[in-house]
C-alpha cells in the first residue's frame, strides 16, 4: 500500500515529513535522483527523460501512484508523461495545483471558470527550469484572472542546501528576494516554488516582510493526497516503506538525516 514521492534530492523530503504526519498509515518509497541534481539547470529533455526513470524505478517497487515532489519535474515533465507515458493503471501528480488552489482559494477539484481573487502581485521563486517553463502561470490562469506573477530563478539555492551550506543558502536567498523586489516591490504573496525551498522558509520571510504571505507546499500537498486517496482508494498500491538514491546511500543518507533530524538510511536504487 505504498505511494511512491520522487524528488531530484532531498528538497522533497519536506513532503514527505507532512505526508508522514497527515497520513502516518500510508507507506511511502522515496525515491532520490542524487545523481542527477539540481535538475533546475537541465534541459527539458533531459528532465522528462531522467523523471521517467525515476517514476518507473517507484512503479517497480509497486506504488500505483507517484507523487512528484519536485517542481521543476512538474514544470518540465509532467504534463508530457500524463499524455504520453503513464500507463492508465498508474497516476503521476505534481506539486503545483495543491498550491495554486490554496493560493486562490478554490477547492480541490474545482473546476470552475477562472475568476478574480484577492492576490494580485504574486512574487514566484523557483529554479531556473520551472522558472523558463512557465508552468505555474499556465495553471494559475485556468484558476484565476488578473493576477501578475513576476517569477525569479533561484541559481545556486538547491546546491548550497544539498551541500549543508545553510550559510550560503542563506545569503543567496536574500540576493534573489532583494532582485525581484527591484522588478515587483511590493508583492501581496510569494510562492516558494521548489520542495527544497521550505528549509529556508523563515529566510525568504523575512527578507519579504511580514506583509507578504508565503506559501510552502508540504502541507498542502500532504492535504490534496490525502482528499485523492479517499476519492480513489484504488490508488494505493503495494510495496513497504523504503529510500532509494542513485546517488551514494551512505553520503544521502547524512544528509537526509540532517535534514529531517531522525536516521534515515537510503539504500541504492
Amino acid at each position: 500500500m505504498a505511494v511512491g514521492i520522487f524528488d531530484s534530492g532531498l528538497g522533497g523530503l519536506t513532503v514527505l515529513q507532512s505526508v508522514e504526519a497527515r497520513l502516518p498509515d500510508v507507506p511511502l518509497v522515496y525515491m532520490a535522483d542524487s545523481a542527477h541534481a539540481p535538475y533546475g539547470v537541465r534541459t527539458a529533455d533531459d528532465i522528462y527523460e531522467l523523471t521517467c526513470a525515476a517514476v518507473q524505478r517507484l512503479f517497480d517497487e509497486g506504488c500505483r501512484l507517484v507523487i512528484l515532489a519536485c517542481n521543476t519535474a512538474s514544470a518540465a515533465a509532467l504534463r508530457r508523461m500524463q499524455e504520453s507515458w503513464v500507463p492508465t493503471d498508474r497516476r503521476v501528480l505534481g506539486v503545483f495545483v495543491p498550491l495554486i488552489e490554496a493560493m486562490t482559494e478554490r477547492r480541490w477539484g474545482d473546476n470552475s471558470p477562472p475568476r478574480e481573487v484577492e492576490v494580485k502581485h504574486v512574487a514566484l521563486f523557483a529554479t531556473p527550469a520551472t522558472v523558463s517553463s512557465r508552468a505555474f502561470q499556465r495553471e494559475l490562469a485556468f484558476r484565476a484572472i488578473g493576477v501578475d506573477v513576476e517569477a525569479q530563478a533561484c541559481g545556486g539555492v538547491v546546491d548550497a542546501i544539498e551541500e549543508g551550506d545553510m550559510i550560503l543558502a542563506e545569503a543567496l536567498v536574500r540576493s534573489h528576494v532583494d532582485a525581484l523586489k527591484r522588478k515587483m516591490p511590493s508583492p501581496d504573496a510569494a510562492i516558494l516554488g521548489c520542495t527544497h525551498y521550505p528549509l529556508m522558509q523563515k529566510t525568504f520571510q523575512d527578507a519579504l516582510g511580514p506583509d507578504v504571505r508565503v506559501f510552502s507546499q508540504a502541507g498542502l500537498v500532504a492535504d490534496s493526497l490525502a482528499d485523492y486517496l479517499v476519492r480513489h482508494p484504488d490508488m494505493l498500491g503495494e510495496g513497504k516503506r523504503r529510500f532509494l538514491t542513485t546517488g551514494t546511500p551512505e553520503r544521502v543518507s547524512d544528509r537526509a538525516t540532517q535534514f529531517l533530524r531522525r536516521q534515515i538510511r537510503f539504500e541504492a536504487a
